[in-house]
């Protein structure tokens, strides 16, 4: 076998055994990005240089004895959101092309921690505003099932990346089903923390009470091996949980179902969805019966409102953020034209794109004076009924099983003049996060014209163990997690 086709979990028992070596797949990792790249599109930049150096220092560790873990000399790559010290960071957009951070964020830091090898930034939607990946000031990343489609977004380049075998493991991040969906449309497995699970320092804020760090990994238990390193209290952010981090992993090893009841909600089979999407989550349903669980229907009633108070929470809060890039302390700076007014107005309007705009226009809108209780108010207090849901369905089931999304991978442009339709690719992941829930994506199958499909399973707060176990029964009994999209 090919170590490119491995599992991060295979690979690392391989490195463990030293049936290979980190340097070996590290340089397969980079031809493989050399050979698939040009077509793909998931990297904005490839540190060759520093990868094989981390490979090497994890092979000399490995030789005298001193191993750290079950990610020591495993390549990674990182959504070109987290800060990364002496390498560029552009989160998609033009107003940062060029900017290198000073520091890590603290993923990065507990990556290199673990002894991870990383291979270099993902391409991305500008600021993680967009579920497409077409955002970016880059260009497109391309789904390898089909190079005509997208592999969804923010965080395509983290789940495409990883789809074509570039990396064992990406990370994302995931503000409205930033990781669920790439990880639905692109074939891979991608989990969202519980809100505060994981540190948002050093990541380039969107929406601050929405976003959350997660992993992308061909299966449940490399994600578990991932987030196990990332996740924990961190000093440096206010909003990170003082939680106990379990071992996942381990948690996982001989993972069933049997007695567990999860809850399927009517409000996530709507009208006009994809039927091959419906009778592939269906039939990932029925097996997960098969299996030992029972599955109960729950009511999600306020479902129908979360498009809408997503897009007044999202939008303000990305006003606010984004209003830090003025060109005055870092990234494109207008400078030299004229007094400051001038130059704030020339450096957003050329740095920013057309949906960063769009959002930040709406998000100051809604918070301007006069109409903050109309808008941003009541949209918090929606979510507060969001939640309330959620809680009220969590008290008779252990999980909750829906698609992932209405619709497999559309085509690039499909969407593009139509903010709206775009909008509704995340119609089954937004929810999630603003309820501050764990949410899983795996695959499920494939729909007619070969495109992956995805099953989303949602957790109680901080009960990822759950999501993890549901994963790998599922994964355990089916195949479609092993399949590979045949690009390069």
């Amino acid at each position: 076998m090919n170590p490119i086709d491995l599992t991060l979990a295979q690979l690392s028992a391989r490195l463990e055994a030293k049936e290979l070596s980190s340097s070996e797949v590290t340089g397969a990792c980079l031809d493989r990005i050399r050979a698939t790249d040009q077509n793909l599109g998931a990297f904005l930049f490839v540190d060759e240089t520093g990868a094989m150096a981390q490979a090497k220092a994890a092979d000399e560790r490995r030789a005298a004895g001193r191993s750290i873990g079950p990610l020591d000399g495993v390549p990674l790559a990182l959504k070109d959101i987290f800060c990364t010290e002496g390498i560029p960071t552009t989160c998609g957009s033009k107003i940062l092309e060029g900017f290198v951070p000073p520091y890590d964020s603290t993923h990065v830091r507990r990556l290199k921690d673990a002894g991870a090898v990383l291979l270099g930034k993902l391409n991305m939607d500008e600021f993680a505003m967009g579920s497409s990946n077409e955002t970016s000031a880059y260009g497109p990343c391309r789904n390898p099932w089909d190079t005509t489609r997208t592999p969804g977004g923010s965080s395509g380049g983290s789940a495409a990346a990883v789809a074509a075998r570039q990396c064992f493991g990406s990370l994302g991040t995931d503000t409205g089903g930033s990781i669920r969906q790439p990880a639905a449309f692109s074939g891979v497995t991608g989990i969202k923390p519980t809100y505060g699970r994981c540190s948002r320092y050093g990541v380039i804020a969107f929406a601050s009470s929405l976003d959350q760090v997660g992993p992308f990994g061909r299966t449940a238990e490399d994600c578990a091996l991932v987030l196990q390193a990332i996740a924990g209290k961190d000093p440096m952010d206010s909003t990170s949980l003082d939680a106990e981090v379990p071992d996942w992993a381990a948690g996982m090893k001989g993972a069933s179902v049997k007695g567990m009841r999860l809850g399927v909600p009517k409000e996530y089979f709507v009208e006009g969805m994809d039927p091959d999407v419906e009778k592939a989550v269906r039939e990932a349903m029925r097996l997960l019966e098969e299996l030992g669980a029972t599955l109960v229907p729950v009511e999600l009633p306020h479902t129908e409102y979360g498009i809408a108070t997503y897009y007044v929470v999202a939008p303000a809060e990305c006003s606010s953020n984004l209003a830090r890039f003025d060109g005055v302390r870092y990234g494109m700076s207008k400078r030299e034209e004229g007094a400051l007014r001038e130059m704030y107005f020339r450096t957003r309007a050329e740095g920013f794109g057309p949906e960063v705009k769009r959002r930040i226009m709406i998000g100051t809108y809604a918070l301007s004076s006069g109409y903050y209780d109309a808008f941003y108010l009541r949209a918090q207090k929606v979510r507060t009924l969001i939640k309330r849901d959620f809680d009220e369905a969590f008290r008779d089931v252990d999980a909750i099983v829906t698609p992932t999304t209405p619709d497999v991978a559309f085509e690039l442009g499909e969407r593009s003049e139509d903010p709206l339709r775009m909008y509704l690719a995340d119609v089954f992941t937004l929810a999630c996060n603003l309820a501050g829930l764990p949410g899983m994506s795996v695959p499920c199958g494939f729909s007619s014209g070969g495109l992956p499909i995805g099953l989303q399973i949602l957790g109680k707060p901080l009960d990822e163990a759950t999501l993890f176990r549901v994963g790998g029964a599922y994964q355990a009994a089916t195949d479609w997690h092993t399949r590979a999209p045949r690009i390069g």
